[in-house]
């Protein structure tokens, strides 16, 4: 018995010499989503004290762990996960984003789950957003959202966004909420701030917004800190971007023999300067450098975090003497005291824009495609060294060097946009939420122009100084109360109440002076000088309420409604009411889908109205225009015209929203999509209507009227893949967007609208609202060739009854009563696409990563007013080589029969009326970016660096297309609606190549 005792504490002494023999020490890195390391990551073993954590590099070393012990990973925002050791020393671990991170989304007034979403939501990742390099945060929604419309402009402005296509006859733009605060444009964000952008599309998600989210809402959440120690990052970029495409013109040689043939001899004024042969085009074009740079620092700890970041971006334009510069700060900032939670997002951004400048009502590329070729660019003995036409070269484009150089205009800005916010938490799942938001801007306009003297045509004799400066305010005061709450485990309760009050105003003050004495002096000055100005009150107050219930997440309901008064009513209407319902199953969630194929199946159907109030302010109220002069005792006195007509009545525009859509995920969402169909119809649209002269208007006058209603439908799709295994990793994304408008009514006495701006001085506005027909479709003449002879002329007309001839256009007389005239005008195009998409390709393979990203418009037609400019031969100007082979007539016979342009110095019907000459296909597919880079890795590098990237980059480098114009990107005239789909020689899209770099401590 005693041997057996003896026997038995031995084996047990051995095998606890074994046990611990097996210990051992296990040692890794544990990064975040991205690859980066994840320093204060904590490391535990399961079931005992052992622990750990990561140093600044993300590495660990953790001591005394068995085979059979199970390590947690875990890291604040991201999923812990559990190993079990086994054979493995060394053991690296990727944190992925925890599921409710990744499946938050941005709504009005908070954020939601995925998959509790009933409306219509786009979400653009800052991934999505640092793919491709942008100077403005709207251009990143281009191609990467369905049914949103990006048309880029100048280096400066703004892009001209649209959600689901027009629905509005004034303004179009839609509403942007960066961090909560209300804002008309993303100008002074950085990109490389954005977090995420979210597209709201349908009045369930923008129908709290009120009278701001007619047109949908753009909501940016700004990048914040994070818990655990400072992260520094550093990118920056430099590249060159220029305009390849040309317009033919004709050379000197080309041009001399053009204008003999228009009857004026310029051989001898050409030999004058040397029989040069200038490229006009070449001369305003350039290629521009740029660059940028982006510092931010972000840090956290439990209860606090704070992000900080600068950036310096500068953009020369691809014409010459234009550009953009950019100083933008950035601070958001949170505190948790208790159940008190205090935070503030600060940006800051100063800028300066040196326009594209214009001239006599044209544009650069419009004098220099008219320019004679003959003329210098330069020349000494001229009064500010420029050389112009003069009577004799019967041509009076002017010099676009002199106009683009002589002088100059800068805009400068600042902007400031921020918001401090209060939340207590008063109760389990209540709490109570303060929010000041500030838009605040300034900005100053300076023009100052030296004398010059080009020739006899074009000269001044004094120095002109002229500043437009503007500032204005909006501050936006929420106070809201929200309560959630579960009951029984399944019935999810979420009950939102705010009170928002808007207060904005604006002031603008211009002025101009001359000065004959010298051109040094650029000051504004009392002599000869003018002075106006303009300031706006606006105030708007919204009471709104949101109900969000959900059974287990499986069937969902929202009901949301919002009362808005706005002072740009008068009394009569100043009240509007909007409301929503919207209701979604998640069928992914039913018993009987278990096991199957779809990790997301989701059905969701809305309703609801939005309003909008943007017209100008006090349009309910009548205005006099002054300085009109009346005829009195034979002799001008000076008086005052009516303006703006008033109208007491004027009411709220009205939009109701329907909508049905169906989400879809397959085989653990490697796969997923979602399919939109809505069906919209505008109410009561607010427009300015011409005034007739009987009413005393001198000419210009309008009154707003609720003038017609307009219906909308279309269907979006959206298509994703994911492969994330291996080596090598990719991934597709594809979006389609399609949008039809229709006008349905207008008001009692009015059976259409003509606007838009006048594309060249002699030819009419040619936008047109009619109902059955498309907002602003393109209204003007259909063709049918050239008339060969008299005896075809006589055929439509009758002997001697028009001054149309041989080698004039045919205009298609449509109602046969053979008199060219307004009746037989028609829709000859339509500005606004059929449909738009988007193709995003992303790739890696071990330390490569790849992005190609495709957008495009299809089914849009553009009014070429360049192709008037260069084939209207109504008068001597520069003009396309196509001109050399226009209808040549003989004795009242056109000699070359294929000719396809009329006559030159035809028929006023050639170039005087819009017609079908100038419409052209707009639709395009470019490849908007592509780009490689390498991130590089290394004990050498990761010494020093988390992460170092470098990439090359090229955008707009090739576009298919039908239209032969520079760009068919076409940004708008202005911001209103019937400008759209006009290019008057609009600023092309540059092509650019771009090298960057990506580092982080």
């Amino acid at each position: 018995m005693l041997k057996l005792k003896f026997a038995i504490i031995g084996l047990l002494i051995i095998s606890s010499q074994n046990l611990l023999a097996q210990s051992k020490t296990i040692q890794g890195v544990v990064t975040d989503p991205s690859g980066f390391p994840l320093p204060g990551a904590s490391i535990n073993v399961e079931g005992s004290t052992n622990s750990a954590s990561t140093d600044f590099d993300g590495k660990y070393s953790l001591q005394g762990v068995n085979p059979t012990d199970k390590i947690i990973y875990s890291f604040v925002g991201l999923i812990s996960q559990t190993i079990t050791v086994g054979t493995r020393s060394l053991i690296d671990v990727t944190l992925v984003q925890s599921t409710q991170t990744l499946n938050e989304v941005v709504v009005a007034y908070g954020t939601q789950k995925r998959a509790k979403v009933t409306g219509a939501i786009s979400t653009v990742s800052s991934k999505d957003i640092a793919a491709v390099p942008i100077m403005n945060a709207e251009s990143a929604l281009q191609g990467r959202a369905a049914g949103v419309t990006v048309v880029n402009g100048a280096p400066g402005s703004n892009p001209t966004v649209s959600i689901r296509g027009l629905s509005t006859m004034g303004n179009s733009a839609p509403l942007y909420v960066i961090d909560g605060v209300l804002t008309s444009n993303l100008s002074g964000l950085s990109p490389n701030d954005i977090e995420s952008i979210s597209v709201l599309k349908d009045a369930s998600t923008t129908a709290l917004y009120g009278s701001k989210a007619f047109n949908g809402v753009i909501v940016v959440t700004t990048k914040k800190g994070k818990k655990g120690p400072g992260q520094l990052n550093f990118s920056t970029y430099v590249g060159g971007q220029t305009v390849t495409k040309r317009y033919d013109v004709m050379n000197t040689q080309q041009y001399l023999q053009y204008a003999k043939d228009l009857g004026s001899d310029l051989t001898a004024r050409a030999a004058e300067f040397g029989n040069i042969n200038t490229n006009w085009q070449d001369q305003i074009f350039q290629t521009g450098l740029m660059q940028d740079y982006n510092l931010s620092f972000s840090n956290g700890t439990e209860t606090s975090t704070s992000r900080y970041s600068a950036e310096y971006m500068k953009q020369e334009g691809a014409i010459v003497n234009t550009g953009f510069e950019r100083y933008s700060f950035r601070s958001n900032n949170t505190q948790d005291i208790g159940k008190l939670k205090i935070g503030s997002n600060i940006g800051v951004s100063f800028s300066t824009t040196n326009p594209e400048r214009a001239s006599g009502g044209r544009t650069l590329l419009e004098h220099a495609i008219k320019s004679a070729p003959y003329l210098p660019i330069y020349n000494e003995n001229n009064l500010g060294g420029y050389q112009g036409p003069s009577a004799i070269d019967g041509n009076d484009a002017e010099n676009p060097v002199r106009v683009a150089n002589l002088g100059y205009q800068k805009i400068n800005g600042l902007s400031i946009i921020g918001n401090i916010f209060a939340e207590l938490e008063i109760y389990k799942g209540l709490k109570f939420r303060s929010q000041v938001s500030l838009d605040y801007f300034t900005s100053k306009d300076h023009t100052f122009i030296p004398s010059y003297q080009d020739g006899s045509y074009h000269k001044q004799a004094f120095s002109t100084t002229n500043e437009i400066n503007g500032q204005g305010q909006t501050i936006v005061i929420d106070n809201s109360l929200t309560y959630k709450t579960t009951i029984a485990s399944k019935h999810n309760i979420e009950v939102l109440g705010v009170i928002t009050k808007i207060d904005g105003k604006s002031q603008t003050l211009t002025a101009g002076s001359r000065y004959s004495i010298s051109d040094e002096v650029d000051q504004l000055r009392y002599n000869e000088g003018s002075l106006g100005s303009t300031n706006f009150v606006e105030k708007n107050i919204g009471y709104i309420a949101r109900i969000n219930y959900d059974y287990n997440e499986k069937y969902l309901l929202a009901l949301s409604g919002r009362r808005d008064a706005s002072s740009r009513f008068g009394a009569n209407n100043r009240w509007g009411n909007f409301y929503s319902v919207a209701l979604g199953w998640n069928i992914a969630k039913e018993s009987f889908m278990e096991n199957s194929i779809f990790s997301t199946l989701k059905l969701r159907a809305s309703t609801g109205t939005t309003g909008n109030d943007r017209i100008d302010n006090y349009q309910y109220s009548a205005t006099l225009i002054a300085d009109y002069n009346y005829p009195i005792g034979g002799a001008n006195a000076p008086g005052v015209s009516l303006g703006v007509a008033s109208n007491p009545d004027l009411k709220w525009e009205s939009k109701q929203d329907r909508n049905i859509g169906l989400d879809f995920g397959l085989f653990d969402d490697k796969f997923t999509g979602s399919f939109e169909y809505f069906n919209n119809k505008s109410s009561d649209i607010l427009f300015a209507v011409p005034l007739p002269a009987s009413v005393g208007s001198a000419g210009g006058g309008t009154q707003i009227q609720n003038i017609a209603d307009v219906k909308v439908s279309g269907f979006e799709v959206s298509l994703g893949y994911n492969d994330r295994k291996g080596d090598f990793t990719w991934s597709a994304t594809a979006n389609l967007g399609t949008s039809k408008n229709e006008v349905t009514s207008l008001a009692p006495g009015v059976t259409s609208v003509l606007g838009g701006p006048v594309p060249r001085a002699g030819l009419e506005n040619f936008s047109r609202l009619e109902v059955g027909q498309p907002l602003f479709y393109f209204y003007g003449y259909q063709t049918n060739g050239i008339y060969q002879n008299q005896a075809e002329v006589d055929a439509v007309f009758g002997p001697g009854q028009t001054a149309i001839k041989p080698g004039d256009i045919k205009i298609v007389d449509r109602d046969g009563n053979k008199i060219i005239n307004s009746g037989d005008k028609t829709n000859i195009g339509n500005p606004y696409p059929d449909f738009t998409y988007g193709l995003n390709l992303t790739a890696a393979y071990k330390n490569f990563d790849f992005n190609c990203f495709i957008s495009g418009v299809q089914g849009n037609d553009i009014y070429n007013a360049n192709t008037f400019d260069l084939e209207g031969m109504n008068r001597l100007f520069n003009a396309s080589t196509a001109v050399l082979d226009r209808a040549i007539v003989v004795n009242g016979v056109v000699t070359n029969p294929s000719a396809t342009l009329p006559r030159a110095q035809g028929a006023d019907i050639n170039w005087s009326s819009a017609n079908q000459r100038y419409i052209q296909d707009g639709s395009y597919t470019r490849l908007k970016n592509i780009a490689l880079g390498y991130t590089f890795s290394g004990d050498a590098f990761k010494a020093y660096f988390s992460k170092i990237r470098f990439y090359v980059s090229g955008q707009n480098l090739i576009t298919v297309t039908k239209y032969d114009g520079l760009d068919p990107e076409i940004a708008r005239a202005d911001a209103n609606a019937n400008s759209a789909g006009i290019d008057l020689g609009r600023y092309p899209q540059p092509k650019s190549v771009i090298f960057g770099l990506d580092v982080t401590f």
